[in-house]
């Protein structure tokens, strides 16, 4: 039984993470130079290319705007993110 206020990590299906990779490398971003210019931790864009971690919907709009993917690319992405997640999150409080 889930434990009000603790939630489970979510994983995206792998292949959201390569569509991700593949979006990254179009341009001819590193890794690290692409997570800089979206303005997240090159770490947590690994693991989202890995399939490792599951973006909140308000990071998944950015990466889409950030790498320019297509709307279909955009959509599958969006069905991958969560809605509770960061600064969607019910329990986020803004800075």
């Amino acid at each position: 039984m889930e434990q009000q206020g603790v939630r489970q990590r979510r994983t995206m299906p792998v292949e959201v993470g390569v569509m991700l990779a593949e979006a990254r490398m179009r341009p001819g971003w590193r890794r690290k130079e692409a997570a800089r210019i979206l303005g997240i931790a090159p770490t947590y864009l690994f693991n989202l290319e890995a399939g490792l971690r599951c973006p909140s919907v308000t990071v998944a709009r950015h990466l889409a705007e950030g790498l320019r993917l297509t709307d279909a690319e955009h959509a599958v992405l969006l069905a991958a993110a969560v809605d509770d997640a960061g600064a969607d999150s019910p329990w986020h409080c803004p800075a």
